[in-house]
């Protein structure tokens, strides 16, 4: 059984702060130091190069994508780490649109992260507009699926209101009509219980700074269905990808398995971070974590409910259609939360008018939801927000 008491200790987090912004960036655990520490004092200082074998900095890709695979329910030798998220998403859309044959249609809805929109705009334009981006509603996908699409691709959790896709139901559908699958967990990976392995998808991708706790800018990941991997012919051919990278051969051939998505240089500061978050979650019960938020969550929008009526909830009011994350549309979300902000609870906001509190039992009590419905309570019912110093835009929101 976890012990979300114990997990809370784990992570430095300022007296007096209720951090409600996981969901946008996780609170360092108190082993960051010591093991960056050691990267820096113990193996690249004293080994040098030969820290690239002897303290197997080479092979973290794999070694941490197997710490992964287990949080999000996926195979072992299924994942590998590096790069960015934006990457990892053009690395799967241009893998996935060379096994379509003649379709041409990129599926998302209008809930995607921009980047990944992005990303496969910028796709359609190395190919001369040979492919076509089709957006809709969320809640218009099932009907949008039809043997002329292509590749689905769908970020799991709305990052502004937490509505959450059924991965299971969609993508068994999409591969009835022979329709390659693409799913960002960027808000799911860390807050949600995955099954990867059951759900059969083709790719999956996703940050590891949010939920999972690894330190801003810390490495993605990507999954590929191990039934297909061997047949996946990457468009972005690292030198660390290929079969044989130490022999510098100049003709690309891909590697075994999952390395063949490796693509530069592993980030080595970077991944200690990310070794001493993952390190927490040898302790952590994935369905015991998604109910402990779920009752987090309740908590949370039970009381300002009560007390804040001008605040709207904008995630979907049933748990099992919502992430780890309460959003509230508000006319004046951005002033109302750097107030709250400066009276000690951590949120964040998203245009035009969302505000969002992000939600894991890792370090969240319901003593800490409680507090921060107070303080919330306080700045909305009394206007607060309404100040000059609170309405000046930052730009990171």
């Amino acid at each position: 059984m976890t012990n979300f008491e114990e997990t809370k200790k784990q992570f430095i987090l300022p007296k007096g702060l209720i951090y409600l912004d996981g969901n946008s960036l996780g609170p360092m655990p108190k082993n960051v130091p010591s093991e960056i520490n050691t990267l820096l004092h113990e193996e690249w200082s004293n080994l040098l190069i030969n820290g690239w074998n002897d303290a197997e900095w080479m092979f973290q890709p794999e070694s941490l994508g197997n710490k992964i695979s287990r949080i999000i329910g996926a195979e072992d030798n299924s994942v590998v780490v590096g790069e960015t998220l934006s990457v990892r998403v053009f690395q799967a859309l241009s893998s996935a649109i060379k096994d379509v044959g003649k379709r041409k249609i990129i599926l998302t809805d209008s809930g995607n992260f921009p980047s990944d929109l992005y990303m496969a705009q910028g796709l359609v334009h190395l190919v001369n507009d040979q492919l076509e981006i089709r957006i809709c509603a969320p809640e218009e996908i099932l009907d949008s699926l039809s043997d002329e699409i292509a590749v689905l691709m769908l970020t799991d959790v709305d990052y502004r209101t937490g509505r959450r896709h059924d991965i299971s139901v969609i993508s068994e559908i999409a591969k009835d009509n022979g329709i390659v699958t693409i799913w960002d967990l960027a808000h799911s990976a860390g807050a949600l219980n995955l099954n990867l392995k059951e759900w059969n998808i083709d790719y999956a991708v996703g940050c590891t700074y949010k939920y999972l706790n690894a330190g801003p800018g810390s490495p993605a990941f990507i999954y590929v269905n191990p039934k297909k991997i061997n047949a996946v012919k990457p468009s972005l051919m690292g030198w660390l990808g290929h079969k044989t990278p130490f022999e510098f051969l100049h003709k690309y051939a891909p590697g075994k398995g999952i390395n063949r998505m490796k693509i530069g240089t592993p980030p080595v500061l970077a991944n200690a971070a990310l070794a001493a978050s993952l390190k927490i979650w040898d302790t952590v019960d994935m369905s015991e974590l998604r109910s402990g938020s779920v009752d987090l969550s309740e908590r949370l929008i039970s009381g300002l409910r009560k007390n804040c009526p001008d605040l709207k909830l904008a995630s979907p009011i049933n748990a099992e259609d919502r992430g780890s994350q309460v959003s509230f549309y508000f006319e004046h979300g951005y002033p109302a939360m750097q107030a709250i902000i400066e009276k000690g609870v951590i949120g964040d906001f998203r245009s035009p008018n969302i505000m969002r509190f992000g939600i894991t039992p890792l370090y969240i009590s319901k003593e800490d939801i409680d507090l921060a419905i107070e303080v919330i309570s306080n700045v909305i019912q009394n206007s607060l927000w309404d100040r000059p110093k609170y309405k000046k835009r930052k730009f990171v929101t």
